[in-house]
């Protein structure tokens, strides 16, 4: 018996020592979309302050490919020692699994979640030139007009897209949707009025809105946000149930020893934290949210469910 409490003690003390050590080699954190962009941005902000935190390297490397779902796919393959951590947006986690056929993972079961790190709300806006002023012109547009008002998105199944699918759920109407291959030119086009409207990120439209080349006539956010506090939320317009944020999370491969899940997920919060972080982050339009893994593990489970819903009453296809 002695000697078996022996092997024990000695069993967890060397447990202990292995978890202590963490990282002994560089820790990389993938990126599943090309550099520049708000997740690459998040994941490169981030990385020196867990060096600060934890000790060892931090390094970003993008794997972009397939909506991000490649990245995901190694991500799942990955050895779960904290060595990968998985810094993605919304779109591998609860939207790309609904509309891209063999996925490869599984969202709901493949991954460690460990927090949200930010959010960022969407506005509705249109170009300086549009006759329409508020929420309530384009809801009565669009039902004088059904399938006529254009959108533009960044492309099929983005954020921008969803939303306003979701708005034209849930005032039962319907408008026109204008997939883009990506952000820059919907924008070109928005800005030169070849599209009516479109559901930006607050990120993207930002500088343009306070130029005054869009107008913009309201945020899906809860609450209004400073960066512009004279933009209703949906619901002040009258249109509930369009509450839509985008965010950038970090997950890691499942079976993530718990320790090393605690001390990613402190320094983590840390970060989000530290001032001159938290400013950069804020001003760009960023929320910091730096929630608990139980909490971005039940988010992530509702956010699935909404957005597989939206997409089938939709019909939206990858295509």
């Amino acid at each position: 018996m002695k000697k078996l409490l022996t092997t024990l003690a000695l069993a967890v003390a060397a447990t202990g020592a292995l978890a202590q050590a963490w990282p002994t080699k560089p820790v990389t954190l993938l990126v599943p979309f090309p550099p520049g962009g708000s997740t690459d941005l998040i994941a490169r902000t981030l990385a020196p302050k867990l060096q600060e935190k934890l000790g060892g390297t931090f390094i970003v490397e993008n794997k972009a490919g397939a909506t991000g779902t490649v990245g995901g796919g190694i991500v799942k393959r990955a050895a779960p020692d904290g060595y990968t951590v998985f810094v993605s947006s919304l779109g591998p986690f609860v939207i790309a699994p609904h509309l891209i056929k063999s996925v490869p993972y599984d969202a709901l079961k493949d991954f460690d979640y460990i927090s949200v790190a930010v959010q960022a709300p969407n506005v509705l806006a249109v170009p300086a030139s549009s006759p329409h002023k508020t929420l309530a012109d384009v809801i009565a547009y669009h039902r004088a007009n059904p399938g006529k008002m254009s959108f533009a998105s960044s492309g099929n199944g983005s954020s921008d897209h969803l939303t306003a699918e979701l708005f034209w759920q849930q005032t039962g109407t319907s408008g026109l949707h204008v997939p883009y291959k990506g952000g820059a030119p919907a924008m070109a086009d928005l800005l030169g009025a070849q599209v009516d409207a479109t559901f930006m990120n607050i990120n993207t439209g930002l500088p343009n809105i306070k130029g005054g080349k869009l107008r913009a006539l309201a945020i899906t956010s809860e609450k209004r946000s400073p960066l512009l506090p004279d933009v209703p939320t949906m619901e002040e317009a009258g249109v509930k149930g369009v509450n839509v944020y985008s965010w950038q999370a970090f997950a890691a491969p499942k079976g993530l020893p718990a320790d090393i899940k605690a001390r990613l997920h402190e320094a983590l919060v840390a970060g989000l934290n530290d001032p001159e972080v938290k400013a950069k982050l804020l001003g760009l339009g960023f929320e910091i949210v730096g929630n608990t893994p139980a909490q971005f593990t039940a988010f992530q489970a509702a956010e699935f469910a909404r957005w597989k819903k939206v997409i089938e009453v939709g019909k939206i296809t990858a295509d």
